[in-house]
């Protein structure tokens, strides 16, 4: 039996880090749009938010 040899060509690597991308920012807008709707501050960590008030 032969073994299928599958490769990550530049192709396949591009799409990848592009849905993994995506991924990302969909879910991020997706938790400061979850945010946005319950009237809560968005909170980044670093303090900007808090410099805004």
């Amino acid at each position: 039996m032969q073994r299928a040899q599958q490769e990550m060509t530049s192709v396949k690597a591009a799409l990848l880090s592009f849905v993994m991308l995506s991924a990302i920012v969909l879910c991020g807008f997706g938790t400061y749009a979850g945010d946005a709707a319950n009237n809560h501050n968005a909170v980044d960590g670093y303090g900007v938010t808090a410099a805004l008030r």
